[in-house]
């Protein structure tokens, strides 16, 4: 690639960047360049490029070139304190320009007299993948003079090259969990939309990108390099698209969870064999429901059997056995035509399924089924299928070769989580064999009241079937933390653990047995004393979740009588409704990522008003904290121009990007000023670090609200999840409406410790004395302006917390809806003076255990 000459934007003297008063820049902390002393009016492009965005306060600009260099532009030092004053931006986000285009005009002398300094830096953000090989500095400089020369690093372009009729494109991974069943069928569904031919390389292999299978079988990991090549009419919009869909993240830039340990499946795994029916996977004695194992085992002699985590909570029942057994086929098929009709009614009648139950799941359920949808719709699967009928097999035979076949390309990945994967192949084998054979497509599980189910292996659609009445709890002997079936349980509250081994197959049907699947434990039958133990301690907990729920309705008030808001945080419609039902008297935090995540472009105004009206009128006038979009960072959109980020914790997050798109900004705050009754919606910042950037979106609330004659008042509060927002939490008091405190992230940023990094997210505990210090200076702070604070993170959900949290000065407590019946009755058993001792002499504490060693001995 030739070298890319960067012309200077601003007529001025052009110095080095060490010139620039200010560390950020001075020391390269943003990228590198050089810096420009205006004497002109205007920043004009120093090259041919696409605008990425235009900061609110109209002070900065980036832009991308063909060649990927990203390029900001600053005018002057802390000028994001005017507030857009003295800036007249020429050209808005996406706009294509022209190297001497005019894109912001400034009024120099209002800079000259009210910001820090006028010197005005050049940055490439993206250093890692250009080399700047010449620099024209010390010197006076016109516009469109020669001002910088970059080159591309070896192998770190990320630009198309054209061959032919071909594109290509190579870039890094960024999917934490590499390219497994949901983002291989985001990745297919992207595809589908275009004409052109798509194929996905990873170093010798290519993969057809409309089979998901195909791609998972490729086993791409994070941070392996893939080339994606797109030939038709339509390939370079194709080859865009689908590049931008995976870098950026498709929501899975955040920390992995724990890997399960890998037990061998018997029969060697997946595989084909000579018999009636192809392969031997998953093995499995006749009968689904049996009595007993043949193998010896020993379990331990304490019976503590341990496993890893799919959902945590605690059942007390008796073992219900499962085995999985093969369905039986027939490998000679009749006339081809009649098969083929049979599989293809089969599939359809499997993906009319899938659709009707994807139409009401919400969250994990329904990504799953989009999923399992995509594999259905396969090509791989359906060609190899159709190719198996003409060569004389059965639909039924076909099918299971195909699936089996492609489960046995993901098993010799050797990636434990795409293994997981084939779990769900089987599970679609399994439907579509059954509505070959005329069966109920719904396998349900019946068993006795206060069972806990033992299996060697659930698929997804059986844990969709349970009668959660009678299963109380689960545990299966293969699987792991990051399967299907691990994220459901969790999403239905069902304590389960998985990969526990074969030793689970020794446990006979009707055994006593405790649950406690938070400990990673399952206790086989337990002594007298244990299980007596065990069972008075659950039954407390059911009387008092009981009582709780009977008296949710209460108005939350501590026992001498100071009143305590007792709030839900949400994410749908669904929520609103648990949420009222459990005595919740407001939202203390609407998380409006669920309408921006998992699509292709933003919501439109329209759009956001309906699914936030639908939520006000769930809560029926209760009030309703609405959060402005909180993505970047670990949440990213693919549609929002973010560049990859070496630490996205402490990059373009939260409100930062709000201001780096305001379109975006203006669109969300008009769609909550639509929602009726005026008033009911407070707004909330995410990620606040300063005045400016309240100041910032005060602004923007004014002009949307005059934009569409709103005239009534609107609460804008902040959320305190930054140190510096906790110490400086007076002055931003002084025009927020309302503090509440993110304790996830408030503490991720005070111990300096990424949630996302397994390695020590098991130290990050929002109880350690200097994150209760940053909370006291918050209400501290808040209060000197008679302005309330609240809690929505992590620790408003913890009975521990929640009497320091109210003895710091906390009067809003935001949890989980199940949580607020809970919630609301450990308030009636406080008092004001014995909490504030109690968060005395928490603060005192030198440790987060020995503060949750304090509060386990606390008695209101």
């Amino acid at each position: 690639m030739t070298p890319l000459i960067l012309t200077s934007p601003l007529q001025g003297w052009a110095s080095p960047l060490e010139a620039v008063p200010d560390p950020v820049f001075a020391e390269r902390m943003m990228g590198d360049g050089i810096a420009v002393d205006p004497t002109g009016d205007c920043v004009h492009a120093p090259c041919d490029a696409v605008v990425l965005s235009v900061h609110a306060s109209g002070h900065a600009i980036t832009l991308r070139t063909p060649e990927g260099a990203e390029i900001l532009m600053h005018i002057g030092l802390d000028t994001v304190a005017l507030g857009g004053r003295g800036f007249s931006p020429c050209v808005a986000g996406g706009a294509s320009v022209q190297r001497g285009d005019p894109l912001i005009r400034f009024d120099l002398d209002l800079l000259v007299c009210e910001a820090r300094a006028v010197i005005t830096p050049v940055i490439v953000t993206n250093p890692e993948r250009f080399t700047i090989l010449r620099r024209e500095t010390d010197k006076l400089v016109g516009v469109g003079e020669a001002m910088m020369t970059l080159e591309p690093r070896d192998g770190a372009a990320d630009v198309a090259i054209v061959e032919g009729d071909t594109v290509r494109r190579t870039i890094v991974v960024p999917l934490v969990h590499g390219i497994h069943a949901r983002p291989a069928a985001r990745i297919g569904e992207t595809a589908r939309k275009f004409v052109s031919e798509v194929k996905i390389r990873k170093g010798e292999r290519d993969g057809n990108i409309r089979s998901p299978v195909a791609l998972m079988a490729l086993g791409i990991k994070l941070g392996d390099e893939i080339t994606i090549a797109a030939t038709g009419p339509d390939a370079a919009d194709a080859l865009a698209a689908i590049g931008d869909l995976i870098l950026g993240g498709m929501g899975e830039k955040a920390g992995s969870a724990p890997t399960a340990p890998s037990f061998p499946r018997e029969g060697g795994g997946p595989g084909i064999s000579n018999d009636s029916a192809p392969g031997s996977w998953p093995p499995a004695p006749a009968g689904e429901q049996i009595a007993g194992v043949g193998k010896v085992l020993t379990l331990p002699a304490d019976g503590r059997l341990p496993g890893v985590t799919a959902s945590p909570g605690i059942a007390i029942g008796q073992a219900g056995l499962f085995r999985l057994a093969e369905i039986a086929v027939v490998r000679e098929g009749a006339d081809a035509t009649t098969e083929r009709t049979a599989l293809d009614a089969a599939l359809a009648t499997v993906a009319d399924r899938l659709a009707a139950k994807s139409a009401t799941a919400t969250g994990a359920e329904r990504a799953i089924l989009t999923a399992h949808t995509a594999l259905l719709d396969d090509p791989t699967l359906t060609d190899d299928a159709h190719a198996a009928i003409i060569r004389g097999d059965s639909a039924a035979y076909a099918w299971r070769a195909a699936i089996r076949a492609q489960a046995d390309a993901l098993h010799a990945t050797g990636d434990a989580r795409l293994a997981e994967r084939a779990d769900d192949m089987l599970d679609l084998e399994r439907q579509v064999l059954r509505a070959l054979a005329g069966e109920d497509l719904d396998e349900r599980l019946s068993f006795p009241p206060g069972t806990i189910l033992l299996a060697d292996d659930l698929l997804p659609s059986h844990l969709l079937g349970l009668d959660t009445a009678s299963i109380v709890g689960f545990c299966v002997e293969r699987g792991g933390p990051t399967s299907h079936v691990a994220i459901l349980a969790a999403t239905m509250g069902l304590p389960a653990l998985v990969a526990m081994g074969p030793a689970l197959a020794e446990i006979a049907a009707g055994t006593p047995l405790i649950l406690d699947a938070g400990a990673g434990l399952l206790h086989v039958a337990p002594d007298a004393a244990t299980l007596a133990t065990a069972q008075t301690a659950f039954d407390a907990q059911t009387e008092r979740r009981r009582a709780a729920l009977a008296n949710a309705a209460r108005e939350c008030r501590t026992q001498d009588g100071v009143r305590i808001e007792a709030f839900a945080n949400l994410g749908s419609a669904d929520d609103a409704d648990s949420a009222v039902r459990n005595g919740a008297e407001g939202c203390g935090l609407l998380r409006t990522e669920f309408l921006f995540l998992e699509r292709d472009s933003a919501p439109s105004v329209e759009e956001q008003t309906a699914d936030y009206q639908r939520i006000a009128t769930t809560l029926d006038g209760r009030p309703l904290i609405v959060r402005l979009l909180d993505i970047g960072g670990d949440k990213p959109a693919p549609y929002l121009p973010i560049a990859a980020e070496e630490n996205p914790a402490l990059g373009l997050r939260g409100i930062r990007v709000g201001l780096a798109h305001p379109e975006m900004l203006d669109a969300q705050l008009r769609a909550i000023l639509a929602v009726r009754p005026a008033g009911q919606c407070r707004i909330m910042v995410p990620m606040i670090a300063s005045l400016a950037e309240l100041r910032a979106v005060r602004t923007a609330l004014d002009a949307a609200a005059a934009a569409i004659g709103h005239t009534e008042h609107v609460a804008l509060g902040i959320m305190i999840e930054t140190p510096a927002a906790a110490i400086t939490a007076d002055l931003l008091a002084s025009e927020a409406d309302f503090l509440s405190i993110g304790t996830n992230d408030l503490t991720q940023y005070a111990l300096a410790m990424d949630r996302g990094n397994p390695a020590v997210a098991s130290d990050l505990d929002g109880l350690h004395p200097a994150v209760l210090r940053l909370i006291a200076r918050t209400c501290e702070g808040g209060a000197v302006h008679g302005k309330w604070t609240g809690v929505c993170g992590g620790l408003a959900s913890d009975p521990l917390a929640v009497p320091i949290l109210i003895g710091l000065g906390v009067t809003e407590l935001s949890s989980a809806p199940a949580l607020v019946p809970e919630i609301k009755a450990l308030v009636a058993t406080l008092t004001i003076d014995a909490c504030r001792a109690h968060a005395a002499a928490a603060m005192s504490c030198i440790s987060a255990a020995d503060v949750r060693t304090l509060a386990r001995s606390f008695r209101p």
